[in-house]
């Protein structure tokens, strides 16, 4: 039977009826361990007490009244952002794609409003990811994502991650922002120097140009600090964030500071859903866990464990790892398999992972797994590896069919 559903989707044979913390259970009648967390959404888990009170107190109440009117729930978790980040204000969204189009459209409009409209280019990175509408593919810069979708979005320029001077070349008078991820995720969780990005902060500094991170992936405490920015010593101007931020509901927010945001005036951006009574009460009980004292503690802890594991798995089976990278609870594993093959594997021993960029498989579990969990994990992979090394060792025998 042909499914009714758009074919945009290479989908697994594999289906869902319920989660509990880091567990999932197929309609197989399996149980898997979720080290892809919903592509880093699911923060705290399957089906977290704290998240389902929360939703479901406000899903008796109220659902939408649209930004017509003020949301108290949408005041309170942007105050909790602010007083957590460097931002001054905040605009909430939909989704990732949406919070780095406002990221996108604030850049341009601040040196709109200081009177330089043709300032409007924006250099990222080659390997970014920034989303799937017209101008958030046009800032990627992936052909494989702009192939077929008419001209690309004009303003945007590319240069290698960590190149200096090609960034340097780049800038020019019509350039306003400099955009990046601190680790890109789609593009193999390749983290940025340090350094570098101490260097793109100071060249927009001394170019008047706005500094904006996508922590789409990387924010909401997945690195071990409620946001990435805050482990390289460097702080943008505007952030864009997701995922992790809405537990599993969808939502994300652009962050920035007041100055950042001089030109966002009433009328010059909108959504209708984005700050809705039902994402923000999601939204607050997702700080409410993730603020308590000694939670990104915990995770900086599990981080350091899951990555001694991966080191240790590496070691074993060099023919089919062969690099360790990420920090906190993203973490990505390189291979030498075709990381398509290694995430089959992976799902035959009932662990779930999540591919990327650079033949690189992600580990990106709920923020709340154990010590008992990551062991677990690290059984089940290898246990993948070694099947993985069977198979290849019967492909390589004489005679073996090819």
């Amino acid at each position: 039977m042909t499914s009714p559903l758009l074919p945009v989707f290479a989908r697994a044979e594999l289906s869902f009826e319920k989660g509990e913390g880091p567990w999932l259970y197929g309609r197989d009648g399996q149980r898997y361990l979720d080290f892809g967390a919903g592509i880093a959404v699911n923060a705290l888990g399957h089906a977290h007490p704290h998240l389902v009170e929360a939703l479901t107190q406000q899903a008796s109440k109220l659902w939408h009244s649209s930004n017509l009117f003020q949301i108290p729930e949408g005041e309170r978790l942007a105050q909790r952002l602010v007083e957590n980040t460097f931002a001054d204000v905040v605009f909430f969204t939909n989704s990732g794609a949406e919070a780095n189009e406002a990221a996108i459209k604030m850049a341009r409009k601040y040196h709109h409003a200081k009177g330089h409209p043709e300032r409007f280019r924006i250099v990222t990175f080659e390997g970014a990811f920034h989303g799937r509408t017209l101008a958030t593919i046009a800032a990627g810069g992936q052909a494989k994502y702009i192939e077929g979708f008419g001209p690309k979005v004009e303003g945007f320029d590319q240069v290698p991650v960590n190149d200096l001077e090609a960034l340097k070349a780049i800038i020019g008078p019509e350039t306003a922002a400099l955009m990046i991820e601190p680790i890109q995720g789609e593009g193999g969780v390749r983290s940025v120097d340090n350094a570098f990005l101490k260097e793109l902060r100071a060249l927009c500094d001394q170019h008047g140009l706005m500094l904006i991170f996508d922590e789409i992936q990387t924010g909401v405490g997945r690195t071990g600090k409620l946001f990435a920015y805050e482990r390289t010593g460097v702080t943008p101007d505007i952030m864009a964030v997701a995922k992790g931020i809405g537990g599993g509901f969808p939502m994300g927010a652009c962050l920035a500071t007041r100055e950042a945001a001089i030109g966002m005036t009433a009328g010059s951006h909108g959504t209708t859903f984005g700050g809705n009574p039902l994402a923000m009460a999601v939204g607050n009980a997702v700080l409410d866990v993730i603020l308590e004292p000694g939670f990104l503690k915990e995770v900086e802890r599990k981080g350091l464990l899951l990555k001694q594991r991966l080191a240790e798995l590496k070691d074993r089976h060099p023919s089919i790892i062969v690099e360790v990278r990420g920090a906190g609870l993203m973490m990505g594993l390189r291979t030498l398999v075709p990381n398509t093959d290694f995430v089959t594997a992976a799902r035959n021993q009932k662990i779930i992972l999540i591919g990327a960029g650079d033949n690189v498989v992600r580990l990106l579990p709920p923020l709340i797994i154990s010590d008992e969990d990551i062991a677990e994990a690290f059984n089940r992979l290898d246990a993948a590896c070694a099947a993985m090394e069977a198979e290849l060792s019967t492909k390589a025998q004489p005679g073996a069919a090819q």
